[in-house]
């Protein structure tokens, strides 16, 4: 694919049926943001401030998917795609990667 064929097929996703599905970009965005504050303070509280770790990230991505069942229409994808983060974060948290462990 060239660089120009990305961008095209990018702006069909932004402007076409995601945007109908999940609703404005702004008040998207800025669910997501609310989602994603929550959950890092909630980590700070509990006392984590170092670099964030896969166990977050998978976090953030369910935080994700929860913050996009707000906005836009119905998808059943973003509860199955929460639940599969979730899926992650658990083993994330039983067996952190090498990674996460420096």
């Amino acid at each position: 694919m060239t660089a120009a064929e990305v961008l095209a097929q990018a702006a069909t996703h932004v402007s076409g049926d995601r945007a109908v599905s999940h609703g404005d970009k702004r008040i998207n965005h800025a669910c997501i943001a609310a989602v994603w504050n929550g959950i890092l303070h909630a980590r700070l509280i509990a006392g984590n401030n170092q670099e964030l770790t896969a166990h977050d990230v998978a976090n953030l991505m369910e935080g994700l998917k929860i913050a996009r069942r707000y906005t836009g229409t119905f998808n059943p994808d973003d509860y199955v795609d929460g639940a599969g983060y979730a899926a992650v974060a658990c083993e994330c948290a039983v067996q952190p990667s090498t990674s996460d462990e420096a």
